[in-house]
């Protein structure tokens, strides 16, 4: 098998295309959860601490010299990273729970009972006649 067959086979695979629509679904949910976060949930947070804004949160190690930036550790960037995580895991989370608890649903659902071959309801019979004699 020649590695363009191989190749094929790969991307064509249900798996590979899963995997794909879930990275590109991903993305876009982490672009939504960011904006929630920056835009909903971190300014009545800043309003709360004193009108803070965690953005404009940083530590300025050397001052900028002529057309050398400033050397600057922005933490407030980090806090609100940390913040834009938590949400997305925790909302990754619930998603996770829900659909494993669709899953336990199904799997408790009972199944039929199989209808009995003839072969099995003639032993059936069998073994009973002999039981009565």
């Amino acid at each position: 098998m020649g590695m363009m067959s191989e190749f094929k086979d790969f991307a064509v695979k249900g798996n590979a295309v899963d995997m794909a629509v879930g990275i590109v679904i991903g993305a876009a949910f982490g672009k939504i959860v960011s904006s929630v976060v920056a835009d909903v949930i971190m300014p009545p947070i800043g309003v709360l601490l004193g009108g803070v804004n965690f953005a404009d949160l940083a530590l300025v190690l050397k001052d900028a010299a002529g057309d050398a930036p400033a050397v600057v550790i922005k933490y407030g960037n980090f806090i609100q990273t940390v913040v834009d995580f938590t949400i997305i895991a925790f909302a990754i989370f619930m998603v996770v729970k829900a659909i494993n608890a669709m899953k336990k649903k199904e799997e408790e659902a009972p199944a039929e009972p199989e209808k009995p071959s003839s072969e099995e309801v003639l032993l059936t019979e069998i073994r009973d006649l002999l039981k009565n004699k």
